[in-house]
């Protein structure tokens, strides 16, 4: 996605600290993070076929059927 290798890397780890500190550097970490992750879930759900469910819910019941034919 991004070509950024560790010194670029940490340059921008350098420059938070010197912006935000130590203390809200974390906080910050998981803002940015937990925003990514929901922004990365609405598009999946955007990208999807109208009424289409789960299909991680779908599969993990598959799984578990199969495991209990097993015993």
């Amino acid at each position: 996605m991004f070509d950024i290798g560790v010194p670029e890397l940490l340059l921008i780890l350098v420059i938070g600290l010197v912006f935000f500190g130590p203390g809200k550097l974390p906080e910050l970490g998981r803002a940015i993070g937990k925003s990514l992750k929901e922004f990365k879930n609405a598009t999946e759900e955007n990208n999807k076929p109208a009424g289409t469910k789960n299909t991680a819910d779908t599969e993990q019941k598959i799984i578990d059927v199969k495991e209990e034919q097993k015993k």
